[in-house]
């Protein structure tokens, strides 16, 4: 039978929530996303350096600035306990989320 709309199932009495455990969960899920996003930016950076479209300064600049981002990734890897093969989703038949270096 289904409930209508707007009515909330009460589960229990009560539900156990391990807070450490969520904010890990969390925390993995957006870092790897960003992790995701750093790798295409930075793939995407090679190629324009290869093209020859970026000047010295560009270079220089976008260089510095992959650097940063992934010495915080490593920091908050490290404040949520997490290596770098915990960011790499298992997609199954698809294979890994992200490239192995």
């Amino acid at each position: 039978m289904t409930e209508p709309v707007g009515r909330v199932r009460r589960l229990g009495p009560h539900v156990d929530v391990d807070r450490e455990g969520v904010e890990r969960g969390l925390g993995s899920l957006v870092l790897t996303i960003i992790e995701l996003l750093r790798q295409l930016m930075e793939r995407q950076a090679l190629r324009r350096i290869d093209q020859g479209d970026l000047t010295e300064e560009q270079i220089e600049k976008i260089g510095s600035t992959l650097m940063a981002l992934e010495e915080q990734m490593t920091e908050l890897r490290e404040h949520f306990g997490l290596s770098a093969e915990d960011l790499n989703l298992d997609l199954g038949p698809l294979g890994p989320l992200l490239p192995t270096e």
